[in-house]
């Protein structure tokens, strides 16, 4: 188990080495087909089944979906993409777990459903800190076709499930067994190096479709980058530059302030642009770099501090997280126990309930997952 900030699933728009929003594809949900027949409207056109049910269970073709989409999205935020033939895995493994969900909710008490809402309260906080700001964060839920309470719904009843059974397999994480796995694990917890910059960024692709703008735009771009270039170095205020200069969306009414990062070899999940990384290592307290080019555009960068590495105590904080060290590994902890345990009862749970998979590739490619050790991970 290695400390690494906790990553959430960000069901929005993405963004790339702390500069550009990239836009994603929304799947528009298809209208509900269970109400009965209806003529001449778009249902029939684009129906909806019921691809699993059972007693308390039923998920939605477009319910699928959407998690799909989000899946997709966050890979594509790691600049990566799920293979075509993987596809159906994931959405199988997708599937598992939103029936997983539904019959774990059924078993939830008063003090499951506390820990659900907390959970989604520090997700959203985080989530909110990383969007700069309030509308920026409900541009990124709109674009990806959900709304924050839709959002905070589908945290808050996965953290709820969880719970529920953790409780129902008496999983327990002591102070002593917490303390053995950090003293037994020194190289887990070190920080490395960091930097804190601010940036202003000039774009030179598209930001909705990624591509490149014409070359005369770009050298205008290039042009006023190196004018604002200028200004900086002749004094200027950094912060009421990118405030009024900079193209990302996510940082320029916070003066251009980007969270501290580390070089992409020891931080690999917040990596920036190399050509990024390697300005902003190479600057000194204060020094404002050359313009840096990068596949979203040109970059000013100003070295606010550098964080010299250490070993974190259980008592700090995970990078980019509100959680301490001493809960990052309980979670982890909680979490391997949990996965010893959890087949059978989920088994049960599913038997108990009657649950059917209505699709036969889902089905195929469910039962192929209880046999798999290398399943793909829904998150």
């Amino acid at each position: 188990m290695k400390v690494k900030p906790i990553l959430i699933p960000v069901i929005a728009a993405s963004v790339a080495a702390g500069a550009a929003i990239l836009a994603i594809s929304t799947h528009a949900a298809a209208p509900d087909t269970t109400q009965g027949v209806q003529t001449n409207s778009s249902a029939s056109l684009f129906p909806d089944p019921v691809i699993a049910s059972g007693a308390g269970v039923q998920v939605k073709r477009s319910e699928l979906d959407d998690v799909l989409t989000s899946l997709k999205a966050d890979a594509a935020s790691q600049g990566k993409t799920i293979p075509a033939e993987q596809l159906v895995l994931y959405e199988a493994k997708a599937l598992e777990t939103m029936i997983d969900v539904q019959l774990l909710d059924q078993q939830a008490n008063d003090a499951d459903k506390a820990t659900g809402a907390q959970k989604a309260d520090k997700a959203m906080a985080i989530l909110l800190k990383r969007a700069g700001s309030q509308d920026m964060l409900n541009m990124q839920l709109t674009a990806a076709g959900t709304s924050e309470s839709q959002f905070r719904k589908k945290v808050a009843d996965e953290a709820t499930a969880t719970a529920a059974l953790q409780r129902n397999l008496g999983i327990n994480v002591s102070d002593a067994e917490i303390q053995k796995y950090y003293d037994g694990h020194p190289q887990n917890f070190e920080e490395p190096e960091m930097v804190h910059v601010r940036h202003i960024l000039f774009l030179t692709i598209d930001p909705q479709t990624h591509e490149p703008l014409a070359d005369d735009v770009v050298a205008q771009k290039q042009k006023e980058a190196s004018q604002v270039l200028a200004k900086a170095r002749a004094g200027a205020d950094f912060a009421k530059l990118a405030e009024q200069y900079s193209e990302d969306p996510t940082t320029k009414d916070n003066g251009g302030d980007l969270p501290p990062f580390a070089r992409a070899t020891a931080d690999p999940y917040h990596a920036m642009a190399s050509e990024f990384e390697a300005a902003a290592f190479s600057l000194t307290n204060g020094q404002i770099s050359d313009l840096v080019k990068t596949v979203y555009g040109y970059h000013i960068i100003q070295l606010v501090d550098k964080i010299p590495a250490k070993k974190l105590a259980l008592t700090d904080k995970v990078p980019q997280s509100e959680t301490t060290v001493a809960e990052y590994v309980k979670d982890g902890l909680t979490q391997e126990k949990t996965q010893k345990l959890e087949r059978p009862y989920l088994a049960k749970l599913k038997k108990d309930a009657d649950v059917k998979i209505l699709d036969p590739d889902l089905n195929s490619a469910l039962e192929t997952l209880l046999t798999s050790t290398n399943a793909p991970a829904a998150q």
